[in-house]
């Protein structure tokens, strides 16, 4: 499958689930990418059942009907003259029948303006809600209400982005929003570690794409993006230990340990960097492992 979020193939099929998770057919398929799409449709139900309080300003309105009028016109919906000309059987020109209505369409061109449309359906329903559910729920916290929801944003942005480059900073903004959470359940100790547990997933794998990135391209722009991240990080979960209990200490330490590996890391692939290719020699959890300099050895 295409890895463009808005692909025909996962548009139409992020339609069919809208479809269906609102009374209409099944439609008997499973794509790769119902898992991602499984947290839009979400979104998109809870908006319908309970829609937040939310305005959207008159920019993004402009923005999303420049992009739905692009798409349209690049997909040629709304214009039927080329397509029952094009659909007329190879050497036929001729008038196309009409009716009442206009031109009548023969069905293949038909399902083809249908799969366009649910394009457009899909585009306009993720974009307004990721941006509605995204700014009611920003400040949601472990047990609250729309948590939930917040949780299922994030994993919607993340579908919506195909640069490795971009995820990568995307789940580094996550680890950075989970230390804030933490911060909110001191003397919960299964919660705070639970949420301690998701900020370093959120690091790692931020982390090792950008620097994955980094290191194929030969470009240190992600290594400068880690470590501003880690001093930033450092510093918020250093933090968590003022007034904290000494398992959660504990728990805050193991984060900061992980931090302080990383700065590492990223410091020892900028030197191999220099050194020339190749600047690495596997990986893991962090991404490239750096080989050392000949020089160093």
């Amino acid at each position: 499958m295409n890895g463009d979020p808005f692909s025909r193939r996962r548009a139409k099929r992020f339609a069919q689930l809208l479809d269906e998770a609102n009374g209409g057919p099944r439609h008997h398929v499973r794509s790769r990418a119902d898992d991602q799409l499984a947290a839009l449709v979400a979104v998109s139900r809870q908006l319908g059942a309970d829609p937040p309080p939310v305005h959207i300003d008159t920019g993004f309105r402009t923005d999303l009907r420049a992009v739905l009028v692009a798409t349209a016109e690049r997909e040629g919906i709304g214009d039927t003259s080329s397509a029952s000309t094009d659909s007329a059987p190879l050497g036929h020109r001729g008038p196309v029948a009409t009716g009442p209505r206009g031109p009548f369409l023969p069905a293949a061109t038909a399902r083809r303006a249908r799969a366009r449309g649910a394009i457009l359906v899909g585009i306009a329903a993720g974009a307004i809600a990721v941006s509605g559910i995204s700014t009611a729920s920003e400040n949601a916290v472990p047990g609250d209400a729309l948590y939930g929801m917040k949780r299922h944003t994030e994993r919607a942005q993340l579908a919506l982005t195909n640069s490795d480059i971009s995820r990568g900073q995307l789940f580094l903004n996550f680890a950075r929003i989970r230390v804030d959470e933490a911060a909110t359940l001191r003397g919960d100790r299964l919660g705070f570690a639970a949420v301690l547990d998701d900020m370093d997933s959120d690091t790692r794998r931020g982390v090792r794409l950008l620097t994955t990135a980094a290191t194929q391209h030969a470009d240190p722009a992600g290594l400068d993006a880690v470590n501003t991240f880690v001093v930033e990080q450092r510093r918020a979960v250093d933090a968590l230990l003022d007034g904290a209990t000494r398992a959660e200490r504990d728990r805050v330490r193991r984060s900061t340990a992980l931090l302080d590996a990383i700065r590492k890391r990223s410091d020892a692939l900028r030197a191999a960097g220099a050194c020339g290719p190749p600047a690495s020699t596997g990986t893991d959890t962090l991404g490239p492992i750096p080989r050392a300099c000949p020089g160093n050895r």
